[in-house]
């Protein structure tokens, strides 16, 4: 009876190391990088021509990151934002590097809730895409012809 019990035991022991291995494994990397040089990939293959007339990246800080993401609930190390200096076309993107990776997914789901695609009040945007990738997150906020290509570049990060 006590080979059974122990039998069973080392089974369920190897099914919990299986089970947490699997787990380590699917966990993602965080992209390396400055949020500088992943914003430049991320507009990577699209030309000025497709673009509005651009501020630059802008630092967001805790003071500011309600503006663009709708929140300021997010515990983050830097973040920066690529919008339109024209404000009558709804274009932004923000780069959120976060303190705690595990938190990525409570971050989205936040941002989803509280970001505004018609901040820009007499236009807004059509796509709107919150996302992340380790300890990053991106929110896209833009019109059907630029959102996609964003979220493809974001999704192909290392």
């Amino acid at each position: 009876m006590s080979k059974k019990i122990i039998i069973a035991v080392a089974i369920i022991v190897l099914i919990a190391v299986i089970i947490g291995a699997v787990f380590l494994l699917k966990r993602e990397k965080n992209v390396e990088g400055t949020l500088e040089e992943i914003m430049t990939k991320i507009y990577a293959g699209i030309s000025e021509d497709e673009l509005p007339m651009m501020l630059g990246n802008i630092e967001v800080t805790s003071d500011n990151i309600e503006n663009y993401v709708g929140t300021s609930d997010i515990d983050f190390k830097e973040a920066i934002a690529s919008e339109s200096a024209v404000g009558s076309i709804a274009h932004s993107v923000v780069l959120i590097r976060l303190n705690d990776a595990s938190k990525a997914n409570e971050t989205v789901k936040k941002i989803e809730e509280n970001a505004n695609p018609m901040k820009w009040i007499c236009v807004g945007a059509s796509d709107v895409i919150v996302k992340s990738k380790g300890d990053l997150v991106i929110l896209i906020m833009s019109n059907e012809d630029l959102a996609p290509r964003l979220d493809t570049n974001f999704e192909g990060l290392e």
